[in-house]
């Protein structure tokens, strides 16, 4: 892989980071041929780390992951007002 990408993801609570990497988890097993993502929780972050053959690909995954994490974040968090 040629391109690679880290994020660390600091939440408000090591609840909704549970339930994020829970909910997404699903997605780093799903097989594709350019790109690669793993979440781990490190801490109190979850970190994402993607790899793919080329800048497109890697952008691409990320804005997969982001948009993922900014929804269930969303989600847990309207929830919570309720």
């Amino acid at each position: 892989m040629k391109a690679n990408a880290n994020i660390c993801f600091k939440f408000p609570s090591e609840k909704q980071l549970n339930i994020i990497l829970e909910a997404l988890a699903p997605e780093t097993k799903t097989l594709t041929t350019r790109s690669k993502a793993t979440l781990k929780k490190e801490g109190n972050c979850l970190v994402l780390r993607v790899a793919a053959k080329d800048t497109v690909a890697l952008r691409a995954a990320l804005n997969a992951y982001l948009r993922w994490v900014s929804s269930v974040f969303n989600v847990l968090t309207v929830l919570e007002r309720a």
